[in-house]
């Protein structure tokens, strides 16, 4: 990170989620797989370093090292359906520390929908697999990531905040047997492959024993693939509107950009319940203008807490604690690679002293003994060594001050310290 910060640059989360956007805005700045792809593409172009991007049916976030954040900020709405002044009303930004920190509530599942949900771990593992593949990242980003992964693994396994099945899967299927009669006996169509679509057809199947189950997929190998697993029936993609029509509820996962499930193609003589499950929402919203259908989303979804939620608050404390550990030591680790190499260049400086002036006193002095004098001074410059690592290290909040003021005094070039 040394190099970033003499370049002038400074590590930036941009992003927004559900805290303050709803579905609709979140859907403008989604990014499938190919969208993403650009982004790290354009990112690379423009030269910015450690990039990395998410983006959840919760949230969308691109990490990196930048000049400004506004360099960020550009390479998202450059890549969505998202305008700049939409991104600015519902949008966040963290630098350096901050960012850090930020990261760790986020990878950790305390700042999710649903609290102690940890799909967001792999969704990272993802994306930094990605962005290393595109060759950006950097010591930093593989560090930090990695922390945020160890912090993750030891929340799950030595707090109890992820006990109890509370998922947005797991809350759909809550909501449908709590809303529909003899669920066992339901014509079930699950249209599109979407994760939390997947998930929650395995948890239907788990907790309601119900064996009329459909599966539609634009791409059919995909779905045969998913039914094999489950034992499902699949159908074609052309058969969407006669099957929608003999079902009583109806998942839509399916992940496009824009809604897939019109009015027109609903012909309903009996109550249909229809569960919208994708960001962006991939229903119309005039669906619900049909007398006999109930449209619920992803977001109400989220919104349904029962008592195991209200259990896995009581671990937030515990979990905040292994954080402040973990966290603690990324910094610390963060601040030693800061000052590194303007200690490095500094030992180097005082031995160029040490060698000078030895070579001086060596052609003064007769029967100048070498080897007592080599002995004297390293040791000498050992000791003024530790004095500058330990301030270095004790003093974080003025860390940089300190490093301007090595430099300065013994005149270290800009290319020695980095």
């Amino acid at each position: 990170m040394e190099s970033f910060i003499s370049k002038g640059k400074h590590f930036y989360i941009i992003g927004l989620s559900y805290k303050k956007a709803d579905a609709e805005i979140r859907g403008h700045f989604s990014l499938d797989a190919d969208a993403k792809a650009r982004l790290l593409e354009q990112a690379k172009k423009e030269g910015i370093e450690g990039v990395l991007v998410t983006s959840t049916c919760n949230r969308t976030e691109v990490y990196g090292f930048a000049a400004h954040p506004f360099q960020l900020i550009k390479l998202l709405c450059a890549h969505t359906h998202g305008t700049v002044e939409e991104f600015e009303k519902v949008a966040y930004v963290y630098k350096s520390k901050q960012a850090v920190s930020h990261l760790f509530r986020v990878g950790t599942g305390l700042d999710s929908q649903i609290l102690g949900d940890f799909e967001i771990i792999s969704q990272l593992k993802f994306a930094f697999a990605q962005s290393k593949a595109a060759g950006l990242t950097n010591t930093f980003t593989e560090r930090l990531v990695n922390a945020v992964i160890q912090a993750s693994k030891r929340i799950k396994n030595e707090t109890e905040i992820s006990t109890g099945a509370t998922s947005v899967s797991f809350a759909s299927v809550q909501y449908i047997m709590q809303t529909i009669p003899d669920i066992s006996q339901k014509n079930i169509l699950l249209f599109g492959t979407g994760k939390i679509g997947r998930n929650t057809c395995e948890n239907l199947i788990k907790h309601t024993q119900n064996k009329h189950i459909t599966l539609i997929n634009r791409t059919k190998d995909k779905a045969e693939k998913i039914a094999g697993k489950f034992s499902l029936t699949v159908k074609d993609y052309a058969d969407l509107q006669a099957e929608i029509r003999n079902t009583d509820i109806l998942i839509v996962a399916t992940g496009a950009q824009n809604p897939t499930v019109s009015k027109e193609l609903l012909y309903c003589k009996k109550d249909l319940l229809i569960l919208d499950l994708s960001i962006p929402k991939n229903v119309a919203e005039d669906v619900e203008e049909l007398e006999n259908v109930r449209l619920v989303h992803l977001d109400h979804l989220s919104q349904i807490t029962d008592e195991t939620l209200q259990r896995r608050k009581k671990f937030i404390p515990e979990a905040e604690a292994i954080i402040v550990e973990v966290e603690g030591e990324f910094n610390k680790w963060l601040e030693t690679r800061k000052f590194a190499p303007t200690i490095k260049a500094l030992k180097k400086k005082l031995r160029m002293m040490k060698d000078a002036e030895l070579n001086f006193q060596r052609k003064k002095i007769a029967d100048f003994n070498d080897e007592q004098a080599e002995i004297v001074s390293n040791r000498i410059i050992q000791k003024i060594m530790k004095h500058f690592a330990n301030h270095l290290k004790e003093d974080s909040n003025t860390t940089d001050e300190s490093l301007e003021l090595i430099q300065k005094v013994f005149q270290l070039e800009e290319e020695q310290v980095r």
